[in-house]
C-alpha cells in the first residue's frame, strides 16, 4: 500500500467513524444543544467534536483528489517492510504480556516484558535493562497500589500468595 492510499483510506475511514458517531449520539436521544438552566446537552461535545472531525476528513478527502498534498502524490510504500516488522513483534509481545497478566500477575509480566523489549528488542546495555526491569513495577506497584489504592491482577492463587508478603511488610511497617 502507498502512502497516497493510506491517505484516502485514513479520510474515509475517519469520516465513517465520525458519523457514526454523531448517529449514536443522535440515535441514543442526547439532547446535542444547549439544555436551560443546567448547560450543555450530554450529547453536545461529542456530537459537534464528531461533526468536526467528519469535516476535516472531507477536506482530506478533497485535498487528496486535488493532490495538494506531498502525502496525496507519495507513491511510496505505507510501511517499510523493517517496520511493519516491528509493528508485529511489537502487537505479539503485547498480546502475551495479557495473557501472561492472567497466568504471573502485573509485576511478573511487566518484568519479563520490560526485559524483551528493552533488552532484545531494542538492544539496550544490561545497566539500562535492569534499571527499567526493576523501576518499571516499582512505579507501578507505587502508583497504582499505594497511591491510588486500586489492586492490580496478580495472577493464578500461587502467585497472589507469594506477592502477599510485600503487602503485608507495607502495611506492617508503614501504616
Amino acid at each position: 500500500m502507498t502512502v497516497r492510499t493510506a491517505e484516502l483510506l485514513m479520510g474515509i475511514a475517519t469520516f465513517l467513524i465520525s458519523i457514526g458517531l454523531m448517529w449514536n449520539v443522535y440515535s441514543d436521544g442526547l439532547t446535542i444543544g444547549w439544555v436551560e438552566g443546567r448547560g450543555p446537552g450530554a450529547g453536545m461535545w461529542p456530537f459537534w467534536l464528531s461533526l468536526g472531525m467528519a469535516l476535516a476528513s472531507v477536506a482530506t478527502i478533497v485535498r487528496w483528489f486535488q493532490g495538494k498534498t506531498p502525502e496525496s502524490q507519495s507513491l511510496d510504500p505505507y510501511i517499510h517492510p523493517e517496520t511493519l516488522f516491528l509493528v508485529i513483534v511489537s502487537a505479539l509481545s503485547l498480546l502475551v504480556m495479557l495473557v501472561l497478566m492472567n497466568i504471573i500477575g502485573t509485576y511478573l509480566t511487566l518484568m519479563i516484558f520490560m526485559l524483551f523489549y528493552v533488552r532484545f528488542l531494542g538492544k539496550h546495555g544490561w545497566g539500562m535493562t535492569m534499571s527499567f526491569v526493576l523501576g518499571a513495577p516499582i512505579f507501578v506497584y507505587l502508583l497504582f497500589e499505594v497511591a491510588l489504592t486500586k489492586y492490580l491482577p496478580k495472577g493464578w492463587p500461587i502467585f497472589e500468595e507469594g506477592f502477599l508478603w510485600i503487602d503485608n511488610y507495607r502495611w506492617e511497617y508503614f501504616y
